[in-house]
């Protein structure tokens, strides 16, 4: 991640910012490489720092109550506006429509990774143009003319390729993620993320493609290319692969390409001890996988584990600490607390992992 910020910007959660609808929001308060985030725009959460709400670690990133609050103490308009929920659906809400016209009129740029795509209503189309504003959608699809099938040349890729799969969607795949290519490189190792979804993007990762707005028959083209295009042109000793939804989730079963169309060399799961059902369809019958049974399905694709990291929303650190141990033992893998303890227990599998495609 080496090219120029692309400006300021404020991030919009619409008092969801302590919710799990948040995580756009969390992955920016986190770490972003594209905008220099100035503040988060909540009015259940107004008063507080961003990043002590989110994990007890200070940002700086303050929270008001709207945009005409920070409008009136800010010295200037912010470049852009992110919307940083993910809605049921990925619906653009009526009730935002006031927000983002009064975010025009100020000049100021939004960033949507909604499935509803801000260019699709004329109003704001023409009000952007007339204030000098940009509509981005993150999620809008590439042109058929460059998009890629899948050609096999991932196997010209000598490092070894991680995916970072979990067993449910919104567990900190993308934060995991995230961790290990920081921690890589706190080893001195070269390491690079492959973004699959909209908050990747706007974190400033460089390969990448938006795995839910690409058309299913270039979903493994699209990800083989930005594995090789990675690989060539940064020559890294290990790239790691943001997971999407989850393997067995019905609502959005993702990852075997993942483990197949890259040829994935080991997998990091990422699971949370404190749910019993996929989040958003608790109603329901289906039950979250046991890590267990999930990493029998890994390697039935032809990839081995390396380690489990585990989602302790919702858990006592105590309780955290116990699933830990439990699923050190029967797994007989390295299991780490990202949020509390960092990732650095997965190194060892990793550099093994490393040097053995070395040799």
């Amino acid at each position: 991640m080496n090219f120029p910020m692309d400006g300021t910007a404020v991030v919009f959660t619409h008092q969801h910012f302590q919710r799990i609808a948040g995580k756009t929001a969390h992955g920016l308060i986190r770490g972003t490489e594209r905008y220099r985030i100035l503040a988060v725009i909540d009015s259940l959460a107004e008063g507080h720092d961003a990043g002590t709400l989110l994990d007890g670690t200070p940002r700086g990133i303050p929270v008001v109550g709207s945009l005409s609050d920070y409008l009136a103490q800010a010295a200037e308009p912010p470049d852009y506006l992110i919307l940083g929920i993910a809605t049921h659906g990925g619906r653009l809400p009526e009730e935002w429509m006031p927000l983002l016209k009064d975010a025009l009129r100020a000049g100021i740029s939004i960033v949507n990774g909604l499935h509803e795509f801000l260019t699709d209503f004329a109003e704001l189309v023409a009000m952007a143009d007339q204030y000098h504003a940009r509509l981005i959608d993150v999620r809008k699809p590439k042109p058929r003319e460059q998009l890629h099938f899948w050609s096999g040349a991932i196997h010209s890729v000598r490092c070894p390729k991680i995916p970072v799969i979990g067993t449910d969607c919104a567990v900190g795949k993308r934060t995991t993620a995230r961790m290990l290519v920081e921690a890589c490189r706190a080893a001195g190792l070269r390491a690079e993320m492959i973004y699959t979804g909209q908050t990747g993007w706007m974190q400033g990762w460089r390969y990448g493609f938006i795995f839910d707005a690409t058309l299913n028959d270039f979903v493994a083209g699209e990800l083989e290319h930005a594995i090789v295009r990675c690989y060539e042109e940064v020559q890294p000793d290990v790239i790691f692969i943001e997971g999407q939804a989850a393997l067995r989730n019905p609502s959005g079963p993702c990852g075997s390409e993942l483990l197949v169309s890259c040829a994935a060399d080991g997998v990091v799961l990422v699971h949370p001890p404190g749910r019993t059902h996929f989040e958003g369809w608790e109603h329901l019958p289906h039950r979250l996988p046991d890590p267990r049974s999930e990493c029998a399905l890994i390697r039935l694709y032809g990839s081995e584990p390396l380690g489990l990291a585990l989602n302790t929303q919702g858990l006592s650190l105590a309780e955290a600490q116990a699933w830990q141990a439990r699923y050190q033992d029967e797994l007989a893998l390295p299991v780490v607390l990202p949020i509390e303890e960092g990732v650095a227990g997965l190194l060892p599998h990793i550099q093994a992992l490393i040097k053995g495609r070395r040799s």
